[in-house]
C-alpha cells in the first residue's frame, strides 16, 4: 500500500478522465463500483477536514479515506486553513499510501468557509500559497480543486496565483463559488486558463469540471479547450459504466443489480456511515425506464440495506 516516490501524474495518459470529489459520495463503495464497471483515470477520495484528522475523532473520519489497490492511482482531497495541520495530515495520507494529497479551495459550505477553508481561501490567497507550500513538504504530488473565483472569475488573479504556486494538477469548477450549481458551467473560460496555464506554469495539468455529461461530450470539451482532463461529478450519479467506452447502453436489469451490488458493499465497507446515505444514489438509478418512479419512491423510504436489496429484487422478479 505504499506509495511510489515518481508522481502519477507525469504517466496519466492524455486526456484523461476522474472521478470528482463529493462530500458523502464518493467513499470506497461508489468508488468501487466505478472500479468494477469503469475505471476513470484517476480517483479522488470525498474532502477530509485535516484538523479533525488530527483530533481525537480522527477514527470517525478514518473511513472516509479507505481505499483499495484497484482504485489506484487514489487521491486524498484534504481541507484545513492552518498549514502546519496540513503537513501533518498530508504524512498521515502518505503514509496511508495515497499516490497524491489535493487542497479544496472551492467548496462553498458555509460551514467549511467560516473555518477559513474551501471557497474562502480564494479570498486569502497568501495562505492558499502556504497551504500548498506545507503539504509539499510531505513528498505526495499536491494538486489543488478550486472555482473561478468567489463573486465573479478571477482567472488572472487568482488561478494565475495558484499556478505560480507549483502544483503539479489544477482542477477547474468552472463556475464561481456565488455560482453555486445554479448556472451553465463556464467552459468558454477554459481557453484563457489552457493559455495562461502555458505561460505560466507549462507542466501543471489543467483539469476541466462541471456539466459533463457522457464522455463523447468531455472528449469534445478538451479539443475545444486544450484542458489535459475532465473530471466528472454529478453526471456519473448512478452510473458506474460512465467511463467505460465499450458500454453503449445498459439495461434496467443491469442498472437494479448495480443498486444491489452497491447497497451491499455500502453496508459490508461502511458499516457504521449512516445508511440514508445511499439515498442520493437510489435517486439516480431508479430513473428513465417503466415504474422508477414507484421504485424510488420505496428506496427512498428504507432504513437499512436489506430492505433496499428486498425492494430492487421485488422489482426485478416484477420483471420476469
Amino acid at each position: 500500500m505504499k506509495n511510489s516516490s515518481r508522481s502519477f501524474w507525469k504517466t496519466v495518459p492524455k486526456p484523461f478522465f476522474s472521478l470528482a470529489p463529493m462530500a458523502d459520495v464518493t467513499d470506497v463503495a461508489f468508488r468501487t463500483m466505478f472500479a468494477t464497471y469503469g475505471k476513470p483515470d484517476v480517483l479522488w477520495t470525498e474532502f477530509v477536514s485535516a484538523d479533525g484528522l488530527l483530533s481525537p475523532g480522527r477514527e470517525a473520519l478514518a473511513v472516509d479515506l479507505l481505499f483499495e489497490d484497484n482504485q489506484r492511482p487514489i487521491v486524498a482531497q484534504l481541507f484545513t486553513s492552518n498549514p502546519d495541520h496540513m503537513y501533518e495530515a498530508g504524512v498521515l495520507v502518505r503514509d496511508m499510501g495515497f499516490d497524491g494529497l489535493d487542497i479544496n479551495m472551492g467548496c462553498p459550505d458555509r460551514s467549511v468557509e467560516k473555518q477559513g477553508c474551501g471557497a474562502a481561501l480564494m479570498r486569502d490567497p497568501d495562505r492558499a500559497v502556504s497551504l500548498i507550500a506545507a503539504a509539499k513538504k510531505t513528498g505526495l504530488p499536491v494538486s489543488v480543486k478550486t472555482r473561478l473565483g468567489y463573486r465573479q472569475e478571477e482567472i488572472d488573479t487568482w488561478i494565475r496565483t495558484l499556478l505560480l504556486a507549483g502544483i503539479e494538477a489544477l482542477s477547474v469548477h468552472l463556475r464561481t463559488r456565488n455560482d453555486l450549481s445554479k448556472v451553465p458551467a463556464r467552459w468558454d473560460l477554459m481557453q484563457r486558463i489552457v493559455a495562461l496555464r502555458d505561460a505560466t506554469a507549462p507542466e501543471t495539468l489543467v483539469i476541466g469540471n462541471g456539466d459533463v455529461v457522457s464522455l463523447q461530450d468531455g472528449l469534445r470539451r478538451v479539443h475545444e479547450t486544450g484542458c489535459d482532463g475532465i473530471m466528472v461529478g454529478r453526471g456519473a450519479f448512478g452510473n458506474p459504466w460512465f467511463f467505460n467506452a465499450s458500454v453503449d447502453t445498459v439495461s434496467v436489469e443491469q442498472k437494479i443489480n448495480a443498486l444491489i451490488e452497491h447497497t451491499n458493499l455500502f453496508s459490508s465497507l461502511l458499516p457504521r456511515k449512516h445508511f440514508a446515505i445511499m439515498r442520493k444514489h437510489y435517486k439516480a438509478y431508479a430513473q428513465g425506464f417503466p415504474g422508477a418512479k414507484d421504485l424510488r419512491i420505496a428506496l427512498m423510504e428504507t432504513e437499512h440495506a436489506g430492505h433496499a436489496v428486498r425492494i430492487a429484487r421485488s422489482f426485478l422478479s416484477s420483471r420476469s
